[in-house]
Protein backbone atom coordinates (compact mmCIF):
# COMPACT_ATOMS: atom_id res chain seq x y z
CA UNK A 1 0.00 0.00 0.00
CA UNK A 2 1.30 3.31 -1.14
CA UNK A 3 2.54 5.30 2.33
CA UNK A 4 1.13 8.63 1.55
CA UNK A 5 -2.35 7.29 1.01
CA UNK A 6 -2.59 5.25 4.02
CA UNK A 7 -1.49 8.23 5.73
CA UNK A 8 -3.84 10.50 4.53
CA UNK A 9 -6.51 8.02 4.89
CA UNK A 10 -5.65 7.68 8.40
CA UNK A 11 -6.07 11.91 9.24
CA UNK A 12 -8.98 11.48 7.42
CA UNK A 13 -10.41 8.63 9.95
CA UNK A 14 -9.16 10.42 12.73
CA UNK A 15 -11.11 13.74 11.84
CA UNK A 16 -14.40 11.17 11.30
CA UNK A 17 -13.56 10.46 15.02
CA UNK A 18 -13.92 13.15 17.00
CA UNK A 19 -16.84 14.60 18.03
CA UNK A 20 -17.18 17.91 16.16
CA UNK A 21 -17.05 15.97 12.82
CA UNK A 22 -19.62 13.21 11.20
CA UNK A 23 -19.78 12.44 7.71
CA UNK A 24 -23.85 11.98 6.70
CA UNK A 25 -24.59 8.14 6.13
CA UNK A 26 -21.15 7.21 7.80
CA UNK A 27 -20.92 5.40 11.75
CA UNK A 28 -19.02 6.07 14.50
CA UNK A 29 -19.51 3.76 17.33
CA UNK A 30 -18.38 6.29 19.90
CA UNK A 31 -20.64 9.58 18.40
CA UNK A 32 -23.31 7.83 18.20
CA UNK A 33 -23.11 6.22 21.61
CA UNK A 34 -22.29 9.96 22.56
CA UNK A 35 -25.70 10.89 21.20
CA UNK A 36 -28.14 8.52 22.21
CA UNK A 37 -26.92 8.33 25.60
CA UNK A 38 -26.84 12.48 25.91
CA UNK A 39 -30.59 12.57 24.52
CA UNK A 40 -31.88 8.79 25.79
CA UNK A 41 -32.26 7.74 22.08
CA UNK A 42 -31.87 3.92 21.42
CA UNK A 43 -30.31 2.49 18.22
CA UNK A 44 -31.31 -0.77 17.60
CA UNK A 45 -29.37 -1.55 14.87
CA UNK A 46 -26.13 0.45 15.91
CA UNK A 47 -26.57 0.14 19.06
CA UNK A 48 -29.15 -1.86 20.57
CA UNK A 49 -29.71 -2.14 24.45
CA UNK A 50 -28.73 -6.09 24.80
CA UNK A 51 -25.58 -5.38 23.26
CA UNK A 52 -24.53 -1.94 24.80
CA UNK A 53 -25.47 -2.85 28.97
CA UNK A 54 -22.78 -2.10 31.24
CA UNK A 55 -19.18 -0.20 30.55
CA UNK A 56 -18.07 -1.73 27.27
CA UNK A 57 -19.87 -2.93 24.02
CA UNK A 58 -19.91 -6.47 23.62
CA UNK A 59 -18.32 -6.37 19.98
CA UNK A 60 -15.58 -4.43 21.99
CA UNK A 61 -15.39 -7.52 24.86
CA UNK A 62 -15.56 -10.15 21.51
CA UNK A 63 -13.20 -8.34 19.68
CA UNK A 64 -10.59 -8.19 22.37
CA UNK A 65 -11.53 -12.03 23.71
CA UNK A 66 -11.18 -13.45 19.99
CA UNK A 67 -7.78 -11.48 18.84
CA UNK A 68 -5.59 -14.96 20.00
CA UNK A 69 -7.54 -17.45 18.54
CA UNK A 70 -5.52 -19.32 16.50
CA UNK A 71 -7.73 -19.62 13.52
CA UNK A 72 -10.22 -17.19 12.12
CA UNK A 73 -12.99 -20.33 12.60
CA UNK A 74 -12.41 -20.75 15.79
CA UNK A 75 -12.48 -17.49 16.66
CA UNK A 76 -15.67 -16.57 15.03
CA UNK A 77 -17.01 -19.85 16.83
CA UNK A 78 -15.61 -18.27 20.20
CA UNK A 79 -17.57 -14.99 19.46
CA UNK A 80 -20.88 -16.51 18.41
CA UNK A 81 -20.57 -18.61 21.62
CA UNK A 82 -19.57 -14.63 23.61
CA UNK A 83 -22.20 -12.99 21.76
CA UNK A 84 -25.30 -15.26 23.03
CA UNK A 85 -23.53 -15.36 26.64
CA UNK A 86 -22.96 -11.52 26.96
CA UNK A 87 -27.04 -10.79 26.21
CA UNK A 88 -28.16 -13.69 27.92
CA UNK A 89 -30.21 -12.06 30.69
CA UNK A 90 -31.25 -8.79 27.92
CA UNK A 91 -33.68 -11.00 25.42
CA UNK A 92 -36.67 -12.06 25.64
CA UNK A 93 -35.84 -15.99 25.67
CA UNK A 94 -32.64 -16.81 27.90
CA UNK A 95 -32.81 -20.63 27.83
CA UNK A 96 -32.83 -20.42 23.73
CA UNK A 97 -29.56 -17.96 23.80
CA UNK A 98 -27.85 -20.09 26.20
CA UNK A 99 -28.94 -23.33 24.37
CA UNK A 100 -27.66 -21.18 20.83
CA UNK A 101 -24.14 -20.31 23.00
CA UNK A 102 -23.96 -23.95 23.83
CA UNK A 103 -24.22 -24.92 19.79
CA UNK A 104 -20.87 -22.66 19.18
CA UNK A 105 -19.29 -23.79 21.93
CA UNK A 106 -19.39 -27.32 20.90
CA UNK A 107 -18.78 -26.51 17.78
CA UNK A 108 -15.79 -24.72 19.17
CA UNK A 109 -15.03 -27.88 21.01
CA UNK A 110 -15.17 -30.18 18.20
CA UNK A 111 -12.55 -28.09 16.66
CA UNK A 112 -9.90 -28.23 18.71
Amino acid sequence: MDYEKFKKGLEEYDDWNSINFKPEGVYFPSLDKFVNNQYGKSDAVNSPAHYTRGTQEAIDIIEEAIQDAPTPKEGMLQAQALKYLLRLWLKDDPKQDAEKARWYLNRLIDSL
